[in-house]
Order: structure tokens, then sequence, then C-alpha cells
């Protein structure tokens, strides 16, 4: 057993291992770090501290949720497509009687 798993193990995460070469069994992981790979990585100065990848990382996430457009969301930034969802649903809408 490495140290990653002997140390997920004594913090009680489990670990769930898929077989090498199915991307089709965590799809949506897979586009993910394909985007990372190539739009965070593959563009911007990350550093070699933790802190300086983490100042990065949330660089990237604002302009992942806020600016960069998304294809699956008719080119709209994820931000903006929520707010606009949240316009049209209210958080709350109200109490419903049944009885009178």
């Amino acid at each position: 057993m490495g140290e990653f798993e002997l140390a997920c193990m004594e913090a009680g995460i489990p670990l769930i291992v898929l077989p090498p070469r199915s991307p089709k069994l965590n799809g949506h992981v897979e586009r993910a770090n394909r985007t990372d790979r190539h739009e965070f990585f593959g563009f911007y100065e990350v550093g070699t501290t933790i802190a300086e990848v983490r100042r990065a990382a949330k660089k990237w996430r604002y302009i992942y949720n806020h600016i960069r457009p998304h294809k699956s969301l008719n080119l709209i930034p994820p931000a903006k497509y929520l707010a606009n969802l949240n316009r049209k649903m209210p958080a709350y809408p109200g109490p419903v009687s049944h009885m009178q």
C-alpha cells in the first residue's frame, strides 16, 4: 500500500479505483481534468509551492465560473446561468395551504 492510500485509510476516506483506460466510467471528472490540463496548466504560471498553486487555482476557478463561456450552457458562464435560474425560480415560493 502506497503513502497516499495509507493516508486515506487512516483518515477514513474510501478510495474508489477505476480500471485503467475506462474514462466512460467517470466522464464528468475526466472532462474536468482535460479542461484543467489544457486551459489552466497550459496557460498559467501555476508556481511550485502549495500557496502559489492555491492562488492560481483560485483565479482559475473565478475565470471558469464567472468569465469563461460554457458550450453546454449556451455559451454563458455558470455563475450567470445560475443567476438567471434564480430569477426564474424563487428560493422560497411561500406557504401553500391545502386546507381551508
